[in-house]
């Protein structure tokens, strides 16, 4: 049984190392680069250049999963066929964990002159602006905007927050100003008022001036225009514009049968099957997954590994004859970084109770988090 599968990030990958050497189980793990990004971290790197990648090669030893660096062009799944950047492929079994990208929303110039963070690149390309603008020689405009104040966009202002004033106190030049920007009445919706409470108070005390319910119409070279919800637009020059404000599933998946939804999200049955391709999993950002009550499940990172693991799991049960598991998300927490050991919060408790956490102790929590996601795939 001849497997693909595209894609090495959260989802991806907890596939990949999720499996073992399997009679009949033929697999290879297509990715264009030899590495895994923690995107979870990209802010980190953004603002301090942290090291954000791991290698894939070590943690396929033992899963029978085969390496193969290609570019992902399309996908026919009624030709049953995959073209990459070294050629056609065909599959029996097809598990496409190929993320999302950048949704701008047809925002006039958003996507010539804004950054995006969603990759090493994109983050190294923003960490080295930062830099010149703290050069003497610097002429531009020293404002930053930050457009979405979802948990990235709020990651991202707090590190870069600390590192202007790092960067300052070292040059003595004046401190960046950073606009985050929501079109939205409120930052961070998907945390309860108390933590978005905490955090604006954390945003404040980093002299980061919040614009909720500003609408950015346009960018340009020279900055953005914003519309408020009263009153007329206003001209907000910027020498860096970053857009966080949404992303959708990558548009490469072709099928006269697909069914899609809302920001391209291939719909998926319980385990997570295309209904009309059940020889294909979509799993990660671009499935339409749903939970018990018919509600979409999120696109975070947690949800992409669990739907991972249990896609290899179900690949494995393939393979032996067995009857597949249904995926079954599981919500554990959500927590936000706000720079240095500085997080918000909360985890799950017995019989759907929250725990919400500030402080110190959210940074711990969150940090663990991601060690339990080192755990599952070395």
């Amino acid at each position: 049984m001849k497997t693909l599968i595209l894609g090495a990030g959260y989802a991806g990958l907890a596939v990949a190392t999720q499996l073992k050497a399997t009679p009949g189980l033929d697999v290879a793990l297509v990715e264009q680069n030899p590495y895994h990004t923690f995107e979870t971290r990209l802010h980190e790197a953004a603002a301090h250049n942290t090291q954000v990648t791991l290698p894939i090669a070590p943690l396929l030893r033992g899963t029978g999963v085969t390496m193969e660096l290609a570019r992902i062009i399309s996908v026919d799944l009624d030709a049953k066929t995959v073209e990459t950047s070294q050629g056609v492929e065909s599959y029996d079994k097809l598990v496409i964990a190929l993320g999302s990208v950048t949704n701008f929303y047809r925002i006039p110039g958003l996507a010539d002159f804004a950054s995006e963070l969603k990759s090493t690149e994109d983050a190294s390309e923003i960490y080295d602006w930062i830099n010149r603008a703290h050069q003497a020689s610097y002429t531009g405009s020293r404002n930053i905007v930050i457009g979405g104040a979802g948990l990235t966009g709020v990651e991202l202002v707090t590190e870069i927050a600390q590192r202007t004033a790092d960067l300052s106190g070292r040059t003595g030049l004046p401190k960046l100003n950073i606009y985050l920007v929501e079109a939205g009445p409120k930052i961070l919706p998907v945390l309860e008022e108390s933590l978005r409470e905490k955090t604006m108070k954390v945003l404040e005390g980093y002299d980061i001036q919040v614009l909720t319910g500003h609408r950015l119409m346009k960018a340009s070279p020279e900055g953005v225009t914003l519309q408020p919800l009263e009153g007329e637009a206003l001209e907000l020059p910027a020498g860096k514009i970053i857009w966080t404000g949404g992303i959708q599933a990558q548009d490469i998946v072709r099928g006269e049968k697909l069914e899609k939804g809302p920001a391209n999200r291939v719909v998926v049955d319980r385990a997570l099957r295309v209904t009309a391709y059940p020889d294909v999993f979509v799993i990660g950002d671009m499935a339409l997954a749903k939970d018990s009550e018919g509600k979409p499940v999120p696109t975070t990172a947690q949800h992409a590994g669990q739907q991972g693991r249990l896609t290899g799991k179900n690949l494995m049960r393939l393979a032996k004859g067995e009857e597949l598991k249904a995926y079954e998300p599981n919500t554990l927490g959500e927590f936000v970084s706000l720079g240095g050991l500085m997080a918000v919060g909360w985890m799950k408790l017995p019989w759907n109770q929250k725990l919400a956490m500030t402080g110190g102790i959210a940074h711990i929590m969150k940090r663990a988090t991601e060690w339990r996601w080192r755990q599952s795939i070395e």
